[in-house]
């Protein structure tokens, strides 16, 4: 869970909950309910500050292997997640990015299959 990778690389560090705090700019309670995992599911904005301030990519944080991780995902994806995160997207809104995506999808590919009957319809009637 991101709360124990959270607490390992902090005392790793050796950063008391307020130093860490502190040092990302985030709420000492709040960061104490992501290390305890009362809280699991940390925006992603926060998870930046943390990382960054801990001198680790934010995949590792959220306890990918490099490696592992560096197979699913090119640079560009990389580049493009983490602006996300620089301007304050947060996983609620990336899942409803998704959701709305996928909606587009399904949408298009309807009308592809509706438009390919009307115009099937119109040259059989000739």
């Amino acid at each position: 869970m991101v709360g124990d990778r959270l607490r390992e690389l902090r005392q790793e560090k050796g950063y008391s909950i307020s130093e860490l705090a502190e040092l990302a700019g985030v709420s000492k309670s709040y960061l104490s309910y992501i290390e305890r995992n009362i809280q699991k599911n940390p925006s992603l904005q926060f998870l930046q500050k943390i990382s960054m301030t801990l001198e680790v990519d934010l995949e590792y944080l959220l306890g990918y292997e490099r490696d592992h991780f560096n197979e699913n995902i090119d640079d560009e994806w990389r580049e493009l997640l983490n602006k996300a995160i620089e301007d304050g997207l947060s996983k609620e809104e990336f899942k409803n990015f998704q959701e709305y995506a996928k909606f587009k999808k399904w949408k298009h590919g309807k009308k592809q299959i509706s438009e390919f009957i009307i115009d099937d319809k119109a040259h059989g009637s000739k």
